[in-house]
């Protein structure tokens, strides 16, 4: 198994055949590994979302790939500019997010070595957008990294323009990893109580982690929100759940 990445900017068909952006990081070598759709959370397609994709390709030998979802919005802008844009709009369509997701898991399923398995981890917003993915395509394994409004709605103020998603639960196709803290507000605690009970009740494989002194975005390097050992105990959960699903 070689330690040699290629991280490079891609393009391929979105949702409704768009041509769009996305940051790809590959393991250089022949050996079957599964694949891994990073959704960047609501500040954008930015270099710490990049990181996390190399971070997949180099540490847990998978190939990876970010869709940048603020595209069609703002091609080519910085990403904090294109995040205000996509905001001013209400976010991301759901119905255009799944597309985006279907075009970057093909993506990685065509790569040469790639083994057919395919996976989605988002963060914030794409955390949300992770469990929609994940009842709406095909999928082998999913993580929902603090992703608020799957249950409950966004506050007034919010320019978030969603609903809860959690009736899609009996669509669910793979197994959920779910990393929250509890400290958090979008999802609270109660929000995060009933999506577990909703997979509960429909039988969906899931693991659920909560942890103490962490709120929103703790894995966030460059945020004051970053808790080092929560987010290290959450990689290494990560990793474990991809490694058990993907491999």
């Amino acid at each position: 198994m070689t330690d040699t990445i290629l991280a490079e900017t891609v393009h391929f068909p979105g949702h409704s055949g768009d041509d769009i952006e996305a940051y790809a990081a590959r393991v250089m070598d022949d050996s079957p590994r599964g694949g891994v759709v990073v959704i960047h959370h609501m500040p954008g397609y930015d270099e710490a979302t990049k990181e996390i994709v190399r971070r997949f390709a180099a540490m847990y030998h998978l190939n990876a790939v970010c869709p940048n979802l603020y595209w069609r919005e703002a091609p080519g802008a910085a990403p904090d500019d294109a995040a205000a844009t996509a905001r001013a709009n209400g976010g991301v369509p759901d119905e255009r997010l799944v597309g985006d997701v279907a075009g970057a898991a093909a993506y990685l399923r065509g790569l040469a070595n790639a083994n057919g398995k395919v996976g989605v981890i988002g963060y914030c917003s794409g955390g949300r957008q992770s469990f929609l993915a994940a009842c709406s395509l095909p999928l082998d394994a999913a993580v929902d990294c603090y992703g608020a409004f799957v249950t409950g709605t966004p506050p007034p103020q919010s320019p978030l323009q969603v609903k809860p998603i959690v009736n899609l639960t009996p669509s669910l196709s793979c197994p959920l990893l779910g990393l929250f803290g509890k400290d958090d507000s979008y999802p609270s605690p109660e929000q995060v109580a009933e999506l577990e009970q909703a997979l509960n009740e429909h039988g969906k494989a899931h693991e659920f982690h909560s942890f103490e002194g962490a709120g929103h975005a703790f894995f966030a390097v460059d945020r004051p929100s970053y808790r080092p050992e929560v987010a290290t105990e959450g990689w290494k959960l990560v990793r474990d759940w991809f490694g058990k699903h993907l491999q």
